[in-house]
């Protein structure tokens, strides 16, 4: 086994350590707002992975991701207040405030969402394609604007984090290790995904199409299972997000959030196991430090973001392995 094969094996484990020991830093250091700030990175990590595997691995530039992101934050949030109010849903289906039944419903149902618009905006390609998916997630940022039933403009107040037996959500420390055992579990199927004959396969897509379909291969099928595998992961993002931060909102389906899904991408690394996660670290502490400085900090994040495309050849995830004399 060579150098390379175990570095990063190592590497992610020194991590993972770090990532489990960090509350414990936080409040031996008198700072617990950094378990709350890495929360975010791990919730936002799994938001832009998912973008990554169609963006990245598939070549397919979605621009209406955060619809899935913010279906997921609903289903957490309209099952919710069924289950406060005592009314089934439709009355037909009972709400709840359990992780383990509203967790798989958002990422089922942001998987249904991702089916739809993936069968019909992947008849598409190129420009066609971006202006479709963001006209679908447009559509569903105004349709849930328009529900004055859950919050409308206003968003969706959830007033406890979902439970999970044995565990006390309310803590902020626990929530993190909740989210951080829903990231490495992710993570790791992430992996197997894209080391798959299928993740070969959305390689071989997105450096062409044609010679793809000319051996024989079903490139639509194969592009409408990568997008709805994306969208269930962006659901579950948002169905932790909206546990986290105990709010839905319409904003968190805007294109703006699309943009930002993108930008840690890229920031990260495109095609990159890991680089979106290191793309929401760096873009989350930008955002929180550069805020505390200026509004206009979108500013300092563009011009870091040019940066990082003119010159790192591969975002973050490449600068830090050439750093420690590693080929990205």
């Amino acid at each position: 086994m060579n150098g390379t094969s175990t570095f990063r094996p190592v590497l992610c484990l020194v991590v993972l350590v770090a990532l489990v020991a960090l509350p414990v830093f936080a409040d031996a250091t008198g700072q617990p707002a950094l378990t709350s700030l890495a929360t975010r990175i791990l919730i936002y990590g799994i938001a832009a992975a998912s973008l990554n595997l169609v963006l990245g691995y598939g070549g397919m530039v979605s621009f209406g991701h955060a619809a899935f992101f913010g279906i997921g934050g609903y289903v957490v949030g309209i099952l919710y207040q069924h289950y406060a109010a005592g009314e089934p849903l439709l009355g037909l289906i009972p709400g709840s405030n359990q992780l383990l039944v509203t967790l798989p419903a958002a990422i089922l149902v942001s998987g249904a969402f991702a089916a739809l618009i993936g069968a019909l905006s992947l008849r598409t390609s190129g420009v066609q394609f971006i202006m479709i998916t963001l006209a679908f997630a447009q559509m569903l940022f105004f349709f849930f604007v328009s529900l004055k039933a859950y919050g409308g403009d206003d968003g969706l107040i959830i007033r406890r984090a979902n439970e999970v037996p044995g565990l006390n959500m309310r803590d902020k420390q626990t929530v993190y290790y909740v989210c951080l055992t829903a990231t490495v579990i992710f993570f790791v199927l992430l992996w197997r995904v894209v080391n798959s004959r299928f993740g070969n396969v959305l390689v071989g897509l997105r450096q062409s199409e044609r010679r793809m379909a000319a051996i024989g291969l079903p490139v639509y099928r194969y592009q409408l299972a990568a997008f709805v595998i994306s969208g269930m992961g962006a659901g579950l993002a948002g169905a932790l997000m909206a546990n986290f931060m105990r709010f839905a909102s319409p904003d968190m389906l805007h294109w703006t959030k699309s943009g930002e899904l993108m930008v840690m991408v890229i920031l990260g690394g495109v095609g990159t196991l890991f680089g979106p996660l290191a793309g929401a670290a760096v873009f989350i502490v930008l955002e929180t430090v550069l805020a505390a400085w200026t509004e206009y900090w979108q500013l300092g994040v563009g011009a870091i973001l040019l940066f990082v495309v003119l010159y790192t050849h591969g975002g973050v995830q490449a600068l830090a392995l050439r750093l420690v004399g590693r080929r990205p």
